[in-house]
């Protein structure tokens, strides 16, 4: 499996690995529960080298990527970046990402722990006598998460730049030693969540500095079921578990957010259109708290009484409400807030309440 150049360090760290798509990524460093309260009450560092990069150049970029995606890049300027899907002709997801846009280039960013899915999807659309190039920076590019309420201070304490006012769509670049790093404020954890988009080469030098600074905010490395449980408690679903080909992006709540209803033809749109007017949206995706210790798999099946009415995609024992939680899919009849459900857990059904999302909101 594919090791990022922090795998030395996170083993010196304890970390205990597991994969992540093609990688051997960090699941936790000893205690996923103390990492995930690390982050909710001041700040942690995370690894997501295996998140799939691409860079998109050439004349014809921003025209030729927004020809495929879901969502209008033609109003970002450099400095911003947005969510978008890539669905199929049957409006089906395919890909989840953010695009940052640069002066000379766009960089795209899967967001999950699928590797590079959308460097695989975007190649197909890529004709002959476009003017434009993919280069796949899985892996030649890094990115380092710093997430929880003390994230601008230790980012400002240790590489000297202040990102008190960057919101979430919008970054800036700085130059690290000579090299160009992106630093995007994003939405991982429901906390403020920073993250460093850098070449290789950058890494170490990048984690080195946050990690000496870190002793004096309590940094702590956290590792993938933490940053699961921080983001269920957050409301966010991620490609792989919730946004795949099961379902489409209005299913997902991604109005407003990954996708447009007005910037034109592309792969999908006639799908997603004909629900906005028909308002004709099979299910949704709803919070669940379950009455059970036991977490339900995911494809769990959800019941009203005796009908199946939906599946769980995500579930987690959270640490914050000390509940367990889940993202599901029911039919859309019963996704009002406060409606009972159950879930089947291990073959037997455990009532759950359906629940806005998210079910955690930072203070």
């Amino acid at each position: 499996m594919k090791q990022s150049s922090l795998h030395t360090t996170h083993h010196q760290l304890g970390a205990h690995f597991g994969p992540a798509g093609e990688w051997e990524m960090p699941i936790h460093y000893g205690d996923p529960v103390a990492e995930h309260h690390a982050v909710r009450k001041g700040v942690g560092i995370a690894d997501l080298s295996h998140r799939g990069t691409l860079l998109v150049t050439g004349e014809d970029r921003v025209t030729w990527l927004q020809s495929i995606i879901s969502n209008d890049i033609l109003p970002l300027q450099s400095g911003d970046w947005l969510y978008s899907s890539f669905m199929s002709h049957k409006g089906k997801m395919l890909s989840y990402f953010r695009v940052y846009r640069l002066e000379e280039y766009l960089l795209v960013e899967d967001v999950g722990e699928s590797g590079a899915v959308t460097y695989e999807t975007f190649r197909k659309f890529l004709l002959y006598g476009t003017k434009a190039r993919m280069k796949n920076c899985e892996d030649t590019w890094s990115i380092i998460l710093v997430s929880g309420p003390k994230a601008s201070l230790l980012i400002r304490q240790a590489l000297e730049i202040d990102v008190t006012d960057l919101k979430p769509g919008s970054f800036l670049t700085h130059d690290l030693n000579g090299q160009s790093v992106l630093i995007a404020a994003t939405q991982e954890t429901g906390e403020r969540d920073v993250e460093i988009l850098m070449p290789n080469d950058a890494m170490n030098q990048a984690w080195s500095r946050l990690w000496e600074a870190g002793e004096t905010v309590a940094l702590r490395a956290i590792g993938t079921e933490a940053r699961e449980s921080l983001r269920i408690e957050a409301g966010i679903p991620k490609l792989g578990p919730d946004l795949n080909d099961r379902i489409v992006p209005p299913e997902a709540n991604l109005e407003g957010k990954a996708f447009s209803l007005s910037k034109g033809c592309y792969p999908g749109q006639e799908v997603v259109a004909r629900m906005d007017t028909y308002g004709t949206v099979k299910r949704r995706l709803v919070g669940l708290v379950i009455d059970s210790k036991t977490i339900p798999l995911p494809d769990a099946k959800v019941f009203s009484e005796e009908r199946e009415v939906g599946w769980v995609s995500s579930a987690i024992h959270s640490p914050t409400l000390n509940k367990t939680l889940a993202f599901a899919f029911p039919l859309r009849d019963f996704t009002a807030p406060g409606t009972a459900l159950h879930v089947d857990v291990n073959g037997q059904r455990h009532p759950c309440v359906v629940q806005a999302l998210p079910f955690y909101h930072a203070r």
